[in-house]
């Protein structure tokens, strides 16, 4: 019997699942298609259909994790710093998705640094970010929560804190477990602020 589009798609989702728990598990290191075929308890022939390459598989997992990460469920407290906050927070690894996710992207890192399109690739999806984080920090100096300045620059130093923040507490999740994570951007916060008030929590 020929094999229907449901089939396919269904294989597609079965074969996400299996990147997504070998990268979970392993890091991103860890992931090629002989540990992929044995999550799915298939062939690595049959993985072949889906990517013949080392190259393209790698290529899938990324995006894979790209969609994981945008459409997972976000904070939202509504404006000022406690938007622009939850913004931070949503970065962290402050729950066993996000620290899955984190952890993944940080091992991403070598082979994204190894290969220049995977770099150029990178370094939009940190510029987006900067500039999601820069539009949170306009609106909050429009409410006069955040001194003035230019957000750009205000954006990259908190990506910057924040990136810092994940690197040690993937390393060291016993020194800087969620609530100090969570202290450490509110004190970063205040910082900025200045005193100021409006809309933080």
């Amino acid at each position: 019997m020929p094999r229907t589009k449901g089939d396919h798609e269904a294989r597609r989702r079965d074969v996400s699942e299996a990147v997504w728990h070998v990268m979970a598990a392993r890091g991103f290191t860890g992931l090629t298609l002989r540990a992929v075929a044995a999550q799915l308890d298939a062939t690595t022939g049959l993985l072949t259909h889906y990517f013949p390459t080392k190259r393209a598989l790698v290529e899938y997992a990324l995006n894979l994790l790209e969609r994981r990460t945008l459409t997972r469920t976000r904070r939202d407290s509504g404006e000022g710093t406690a938007a622009l906050r939850d913004a931070l927070l949503d970065m962290l690894p402050l729950t066993a998705e996000t620290t899955d996710i984190n952890r993944i992207w940080v091992s991403s890192w070598d082979a994204a640094l190894s290969d220049p399109d995977l770099s150029s690739d990178y370094a939009r999806k940190y510029a987006a970010s900067r500039d999601r984080l820069s539009e949170r920090v306009a609106a909050d100096q429009a409410l006069g929560v955040l001194p003035p300045g230019d957000p750009a620059k205000v954006a990259a130093g908190l990506q910057a804190f924040v990136l810092g923040l994940v690197v040690q507490a993937l390393f060291a999740p016993a020194a800087f477990p969620p609530q100090r994570q969570v202290q450490l951007v509110d004190d970063h916060l205040a910082t900025l602020t200045g005193g100021r008030t409006g809309g933080h929590r």
